[in-house]
């Protein structure tokens, strides 16, 4: 069997067989640098996520749709690539939803931006 180390600081381990760590300090800054890769890819993605909505709701403004240039959002920093989801109409066209504004592509370099209609259900208590 070989010499064993800390997977932190690489110091040779000493007592139970399946220590990982010399001590507490190790551990924990093995683990917070281990999760926050995970948690850096998720920042990205929520920012350019809130982005992207903030930019279809001040384009949008109090109007109920509007017809827009896909450049005009580009310039703005929209990122295409980031969306929560699609919705597919009864007659087959596509909208995009960063949470609760959407766009569809009218082609032509041209989209209709919307909010979506939240419906509001009624909720049975529990007898």
């Amino acid at each position: 069997m070989g010499i064993r180390t800390c997977k932190e600081c690489e110091e040779v381990l000493r007592g139970r067989t399946d220590k990982r760590f010399c001590n507490d300090g190790c551990r924990n800054a093995y683990n917070n640098r281990e999760n926050s890769k995970d948690s850096d890819l998720l920042k990205k993605i929520n920012n350019q996520l809130r982005k992207n909505r903030k930019i279809l709701r001040v384009l949008l403004a109090e109007e109920k749709m509007l017809k827009t240039n896909k450049g005009k959002l580009l310039t703005e920093g929209f990122s295409l690539k980031y969306h929560t989801h699609r919705i597919i109409t009864s007659k087959g066209q596509e909208y995009i939803f960063c949470y609760e504004y959407g766009y569809l592509d009218l082609g032509n370099d041209f989209i209709l931006i919307v909010k979506s209609k939240e419906k509001k259900r009624e909720i049975n208590p529990l007898v």
